[in-house]
C-alpha cells in the first residue's frame, strides 16, 4: 500500500504514486461506476445521434423541471470531490439551488445559488481566473475546492424557475481513505436588499464547531451615487462578542485591492473607472456599469480566498461587513449605505455543524 491518500493535490504531490481510486459522474455515467460511462441508448443527444448509437454522446446532459430536485451525484464510501464543471442553458442561476450533504446529516452543508456558488451572482457571464473557483467562456462553471467525506456525498440542484432548464456536469471525485484531522466542506448563501440603515451585512453566523474560513463571494449592487466601499470587514472567533478578533481597513482593501479598485485615483495620467482584475485569491471580476463610472446601479462581484491565510475558529466564526460610503458635505462623514448585498461565505468544519439559515423565498432570491 501506499502511504499517499492522493489528497491535497498541487505541482509538489503530481508525482507520487497512490491507490486513490479516480472516479467521475455526468450523465454519461450517472453512479460513477469502473466501466459505467457511454452506456446511455436514451438521453439528451439520442436524436443527434440516432445513426453512430451506443457510445455517441447519447446522454451529456439532464433536463430539470420547473419545481424539480434532481440528484446530481450520490457516492458511497471514503473519499473527497476534487473538481466540479458545469453549464446551464435557459436559467436564471438565482433560481438554481446547488445543495451538498456529507456522510449521515440530514442537512445541506452547502446551500446556494448555482452562480453565487461560482463567483458570477448577477445573472450575466463575468470570467473568472482563479485557484478555486474558474468561469470560462461559453458560462463554464468550475470550482477546485475540495470536499471531503467518510461515508456518503449527495449533491443535488433544484430548479426553482418556472421553465425547464437543461444542466451538463461533471463531477470528479476520488475514492480514498480521508484523515481524522480533515474537515467537512461548507458554504452558505445571504442576501440583504436592502441592508437596513446603519447595519452591517451578516456573511455567516451560528457556526458551531472547529474549523477554517476559507473564503468569500460578494455581489454588490448599489443604490446611492459615488465611492460605496469604506466599510470594514469583521471576524469574530470563538468568545469575541462586541468587539471582533479581525477586522478590516475597508471593503476593496479586503478584496485585495486599494483606493476604489480605480487607478485614476493613484495617477492623474490615468481617467478614473473601475478595473477588474482576477488573481489567484483574489479579484474584482465583474462591474455592471449602467451609468458611467460613479452612477447609481453599479454593480459588482468579488471574491476572497483563505487558501493560503485560512482563518481558524475552535468553537464559532460569525462574519459580517459594512456598507459605507460619503456624504456630500465639507466634513467628509461617511454615509451609511442601504444596498443590496449578496455573499456566500466559504468554509471548512467538523460535523455535525448547525442548519444552515434557510434561504430567503423565491421572488426575494430574483435578480433582475
Amino acid at each position: 500500500m501506499n502511504g499517499f491518500n492522493g489528497l491535497g493535490m498541487h505541482l509538489g504531490t503530481l508525482a507520487r504514486l497512490s491507490d486513490a481510486k479516480t472516479r467521475s459522474i455526468s450523465p454519461e455515467n450517472f453512479s460513477g461506476e469502473a466501466g459505467g460511462g457511454a452506456r446511455a441508448t436514451e438521453g439528451t443527444g439520442a436524436a443527434a445521434a440516432r445513426s453512430l448509437g451506443q457510445g455517441w454522446k447519447v446522454s451529456p446532459s439532464i433536463d430539470v423541471a420547473p419545481g424539480a430536485t434532481v440528484a446530481l451525484a450520490d457516492i458511497a464510501g471514503q473519499g473527497a470531490i476534487q473538481h466540479i464543471w458545469a453549464t446551464v442553458r435557459n436559467a436564471r442561476w438565482r433560481l438554481l439551488i446547488l445543495r451538498m450533504y456529507w456522510d449521515d446529516q440530514e442537512f445541506a452543508s452547502v446551500e446556494c445559488p448555482i452562480g453565487d456558488f461560482f463567483a458570477n451572482g448577477w445573472e450575466s457571464y463575468a470570467p473568472v481566473n482563479s485557484a478555486a473557483v474558474c468561469v470560462n467562456p461559453g458560462r463554464a462553471f468550475n470550482c477546485y475546492w475540495e470536499m471531503p467525506f467518510r461515508r456518503r456525498a449527495r449533491i443535488t440542484l433544484t430548479n426553482l424557475d418556472e421553465v425547464s432548464t437543461r444542466i451538463y456536469y461533471q463531477i470528479d471525485y476520488t475514492l480514498t481513505a480521508v484523515p481524522d484531522d480533515v474537515a467537512y466542506f461548507h458554504a452558505s448563501f445571504r442576501r440583504s436588499n436592502p441592508l437596513p440603515y446603519k447595519s452591517d451585512h451578516v456573511v455567516i453566523d451560528g457556526i458551531c464547531g472547529q474549523g477554517q474560513y476559507v473564503g468569500t463571494y460578494m455581489a454588490w449592487g448599489t443604490h446611492n451615487n459615488g465611492w460605496w466601499g469604506e466599510g470594514e470587514i469583521k471576524m469574530f472567533l470563538d468568545g469575541d462578542r462586541a468587539f471582533p478578533t479581525i477586522c478590516g481597513t475597508g471593503t476593496e482593501d479586503y478584496f485585495c485591492g486599494a483606493y476604489n479598485f480605480d487607478p485614476g485615483w493613484c495617477d492623474a495620467q490615468t481617467p478614473n473607472g473601475y478595473r477588474e482584475f482576477c488573481t489567484a485569491y483574489a479579484g474584482l471580476c465583474q462591474v455592471i456599469r449602467p451609468d458611467g463610472v460613479y452612477q447609481s446601479q453599479q454593480r459588482f462581484g468579488m471574491y476572497r480566498w483563505h487558501i493560503m491565510d485560512p482563518v481558524r475558529f475552535q468553537s464559532q466564526l460569525r462574519v459580517t461587513i459594512q456598507a459605507l460610503g460619503w456624504r456630500p458635505d465639507a466634513e467628509r462623514r461617511y454615509l451609511p449605505l442601504q444596498d443590496d448585498i449578496a455573499s456566500v461565505a466559504f468554509w471548512y468544519q467538523t460535523l455535525p455543524g448547525a442548519r444552515l439559515k434557510e434561504l430567503p423565498e423565491r421572488d426575494f432570491l430574483e435578480v433582475l
